[in-house]
């Protein structure tokens, strides 16, 4: 069983990830992820501010939140 420790730096990391596959690093003006996990319960909040970019910061944003719970899903299934 995963600390909750494991599990918010499981689901920010998974979220980062996303976040840099989809913009360079210099494009990012703003990134906020807010992973708690409190009484089995995890909650994931993305923010993404990218302005000179061509992709949809909600898309992205939504995707990274997404992609930060299938990786704690992974981490119990380990």
């Amino acid at each position: 069983m995963p600390t909750d420790d494991e599990v918010v730096e499981t689901a920010s990391t998974a979220a980062e990830d996303v976040v840099f596959s989809r913009y360079d690093i210099g494009a990012v003006e703003d990134l906020d992820v807010t992973v708690t996990f409190e009484d089995g319960v995890l909650d994931v909040d993305v923010y993404v501010n990218a302005p000179d970019s061509r992709q949809d910061e909600t898309r992205v944003a939504d995707d990274a939140a997404l992609a930060a719970r299938a990786a704690v899903d992974d981490l119990f299934e380990e």
